[in-house]
């Protein structure tokens, strides 16, 4: 390893207390682009923009996916702001470069019948976790909430006089949500379970675990895949996947996109149309068979 290198790996596992685990791909994505130079007689500190953009000719052409060319090359990006930081170099060749598009994998989001399943086919206890975890897959249905601002939901985000939830989205931005009365009911279940527990070290957090905590993102994910591994098939079952059943759903059954984009807390509605593929399919279906001129 060279010397600059040897500085660089000190540097992210002093500096930046990374892993030992980012760091060894840190440096095995490094290394691997310099076994390509070498085949060139190129040292890492006389790379040009042209000499890396070749490189990700050859990664694509390989068929390493877009995702993990992104990654090598955020890799690359890290060094080479290291060489300058530390005066090594006097140009960041990746100054200008600008990530390869990764195409967005559809969401399939649980259909009607999955979400309806889970609700009356599961046989749920009327024990604290059982009520809260009911409570807590009613709550990201009902309201199409992430699962961050779910974990960090306070005792006093719900109002049960106006039916609303107050939910803290990204960048602290705030968002008042309608509550059903069947979210309102089960939240009262919840609530005198809650208060029947032992201990609670968190008062202030509405999402509790039984020895009286606040729950962690993949304690909420290991509940919702669980839950769902039983009434669906689908590969994915995760707190997203709800949030985007949620939005489907709603427009499936004549909200605006508008309207989900609020309830969503988007900042644009280019962020919701990713949600509309199904309800187009949906449209199409009711055009078909509405339409005069088609051939039933």
């Amino acid at each position: 390893m060279s010397t600059n290198l040897q500085a660089y790996q000190d540097y992210l596992v002093k500096e930046k207390n990374y892993s030992p685990l980012t760091v060894r791909a840190y440096i095995d994505d490094i290394l691997s682009f310099q076994e390509y130079l070498q085949e060139q007689s190129i040292s890492l500190e006389e790379v040009v923009y042209p000499n890396i953009r070749s490189w990700i000719v050859t990664l694509v052409e390989q068929n390493i996916s877009t995702t993990s060319v992104n990654r090598k090359i955020s890799a690359l990006k890290s060094f080479y702001k290291f060489l300058l930081k530390t005066k090594q170099i006097s140009v960041n060749p990746l100054l200008k470069h600008k990530s390869l598009k990764v195409a967005k994998k559809v969401q399939i989001p649980f259909s009607e019948k999955e979400m309806q399943d889970v609700f009356s086919n599961i046989d749920y206890s009327n024990d604290f976790e059982s009520i809260r975890n009911r409570f807590v897959i009613e709550l990201f249905y009902a309201t199409g909430i992430r699962r961050a601002e779910l974990i960090n939901l306070k005792v006093n985000s719900i109002d049960e006089l106006q039916k609303t939830i107050r939910v803290i989205g990204k960048r602290s931005k705030e968002r008042i949500i309608p509550l059903l009365d069947c979210t309102l009911i089960l939240y009262k279940l919840y609530k005198e379970q809650r208060n029947h527990l032992e201990v609670i070290n968190n008062k202030e957090m509405l999402i509790l675990s039984k020895t009286g905590n606040k729950v962690s993102e993949s304690f909420v994910y290991r509940l919702i895949n669980d839950y769902f591994s039983t009434v669906s098939k689908k590969e994915k079952k995760s707190p997203h996947v709800l949030r985007h059943s949620f939005a489907t759903h709603l427009l499936n059954n004549g909200a605006d996109l508008n309207s989900v984009k609020e309830l969503l807390g988007h900042a644009s509605l280019s962020s919701t149309q990713i949600y509309t593929h199904s309800s187009l399919a949906e449209l199409k279906k009711v055009y078909q068979d509405a339409h005069p001129r088609n051939e039933k």
